[in-house]
């Protein structure tokens, strides 16, 4: 009986191999940044606007007046465009009205490039200053412990330990 329980274990355990197909991975990684300076500068456009009740308009250019005109702007010169004003009376004395006109003159448009490191004189400009490696570092441990100093403005410092298990 013996003999037939051992025979038959070693023939279920050759049927029968064991499945255990086991993966194990482990990364990791630090990301330390320090910003270079930059500067943006987005030009401002012409802009001209008029609205109103209760008024008539007109525009007098080169000694004539042109009724029910709202002026507006012209032909540019360098990227800003020459401006005719228009004028406005009262409908009727006494009576409401309303009256607005808006202008924005655009920048000027350079004729030649700017250098290196120059900035164009325009309306909207933004600068940030270069960031400073002061202190930026990192580790990671082979135990999974990161320790991250941020270092001084303008700097990043990102850390991560991926530890993956695959079973099959």
């Amino acid at each position: 009986m013996r003999r037939l329980l051992l025979v038959l274990g070693i023939t279920l355990a050759a049927v029968l191999p064991a499945r255990a197909d086991l993966t194990h991975r482990l990364s990791s990684s630090i990301q330390l940044d320090v910003n270079a300076a930059s500067t943006r500068a987005i030009r401002v456009g012409n802009s001209y606007s008029i609205s109103g009740s209760g008024v008539a308009t007109s525009v007098t250019s080169g000694g004539s007046t042109t009724n029910n005109a709202v002026g507006g702007l012209g032909a540019a010169t360098h990227g800003v465009n020459a401006l005719t004003l228009s004028d406005a009376t009262q409908v009727t004395s006494g009576n409401a009205f309303s009256f607005a006109t808006s202008y924005t003159a655009g920048d000027t448009i350079s004729t030649t490039a700017p250098t290196t490191g120059a900035v164009p004189a325009f309306g909207d400009i933004t600068s940030t200053a270069a960031g400073t490696n002061t202190g930026l570092a990192g580790t990671i441990l082979t135990s999974g412990a990161i320790t991250l100093s941020p270092g001084a403005a303008g700097t990043a410092a990102i850390g991560q330990v991926i530890s993956e298990l695959t079973v099959r």
